[in-house]
């Protein structure tokens, strides 16, 4: 192997995009919500936790009596692992959109969280969102 070759990439898989904010995804979603996308909020690195990605869903289907319609269709503010999230993406739709207004769920997630009182999701995107509808959260 010559010099040069060890400082090639190597040919092959290419490295997966980098997420920044303002971004919008679409991701493998449960049936029925194929037109949700998500959008990245804001990006975050913890020395024992790794990269946590702040991101907001739009176009879901989660049902909740506590809603209009009985039907949440936003989800503004969910933290989530950088691989949770790099395994459950699949293309990038926009590369620079506007965010929602999460500011308020992620305040009271980083007071909870510094507290050790709150986490961050490591599952599948889809199957978050079925947590959520499952009513293993409460609305305040």
């Amino acid at each position: 192997m010559s010099a040069f070759n060890i400082f090639r990439k190597k040919e092959g898989k290419p490295l997966p995009p980098a997420y920044q904010v303002g971004q919008e995804w679409n991701y493998h979603t449960r049936p029925g919500e194929e037109n949700s996308t998500l959008k990245i909020l804001k990006i975050e690195t913890y020395k024992e936790y790794g990269t946590i990605v702040h991101i907001a869903f739009s176009g879901v289907c989660i049902k909740n009596p506590k809603y209009p319609n009985g039907v949440l269709e936003e989800v503004l503010h969910l933290p989530v692992a950088e691989d949770a999230l790099r395994n459950s993406t699949t293309t990038l739709k926009n590369d620079r959109v506007s965010l929602p207004n999460y500011e308020l769920g992620y305040v009271r997630w980083k007071a909870a969280f510094d507290e050790q009182q709150a986490g961050h999701f490591g599952i599948p995107l889809r199957e978050a969102i079925q947590w959520l509808e499952d009513g293993t959260y409460e609305v305040k």
